[in-house]
């Protein structure tokens, strides 16, 4: 894991909301907030998942939350930022992490397939901001927003529908850190590239390898590593930044090369 730059309890007294929180980038990013001194609220689909994973930051003295939901259903999103308010955890920072694609050639690509993967990953993204925003702007009170994309500088063959869905949140994010900077909001992206993660179970171990080697930075990135990214856009260091995608690709932007591991 990588050393922390941050001072302890950078986040004290900061709640902090995370989806697709339970397992993966999304758990290493609630783990170092938490660690921070923030509490964190997790949310996602699978509940078992969100217990076990507030189970074990509890365990680790860290004060967190879940709330099972499907960030594509409207009335489910409004319906958790109401709860939240109950609580008393409205969040400060959102993050929005959730998302998920399928592997598959474009022509083999549904358009029910093609829907789905578009509304978890920008309709869903869409509604769990304005959701956030619409809280903050009741309590007069500003925040960031940080939305985890995909490395697609050269596009991503066999994922046309995660490309389109990615690609919309990464203007999505500068619209909205256009519109809503009046509010006191900060709104920007990280884009990570291939992540040490158990979603790489899907893809060709031999194939992951080359596109690895073919990396300025031939290694993958760790979950941390995006975690220490999304604490810096939401930490006072980043008060002046609204509106960027900080790529977390090992180089790949650079090269003009697109990996290979989600080709048909």
């Amino acid at each position: 894991m990588p050393t922390s730059i941050f001072r302890p309890q950078l986040f004290s007294g900061r709640t902090v909301l995370i989806s697709g929180g339970g397992s993966g980038i999304g758990f290493a990013i609630a783990s170092l907030f938490g660690e921070l001194g923030a509490r964190v609220v997790l949310t996602a689909r699978n509940r078992a998942r969100l217990d076990q994973a507030t189970g074990t930051l509890t365990e680790r003295g860290i004060e967190a939350f879940a709330y099972d939901i499907n960030i594509r259903n409207e009335g489910e999103v409004e319906a958790l930022f109401e709860q939240l308010d109950a609580d008393a955890l409205q969040p400060d920072v959102l993050i929005n992490n959730a998302g998920g694609q399928f592997a598959a050639p474009a022509l083999d690509i549904s358009p029910n397939g093609f829907r789905a993967v578009v509304d978890l990953n920008l309709t869903g993204t869409w509604l769990m901001c304005g959701a956030f925003a619409r809280s903050a702007q009741r309590r007069e009170h500003g925040g960031r927003i940080v939305n985890i994309v995909l490395a697609l500088d050269s596009g991503i063959p066999g994922m046309a529908h995660a490309a389109a869905a990615r690609a919309g949140v990464v203007n999505l994010t500068k619209t909205l850190a256009w519109e809503w900077a009046p509010l006191g909001l900060t709104v920007n992206a990280v884009a990570p590239g291939i992540v040490r993660t158990d979603a790489l179970s899907q893809y060709d171990d031999a194939q992951l390898r080359a596109d690895v080697a073919a990396l300025p930075l031939p290694r993958m990135a760790e979950p941390e590593e995006v975690a220490q990214a999304v604490a810096y856009l939401a930490s006072p260091a980043a008060s002046y930044i609204t509106g960027v995608t900080l790529a977390l690709d090992g180089g790949e932007h650079l090269t003009g090369a697109t990996p290979q591991h989600a080709a048909p």
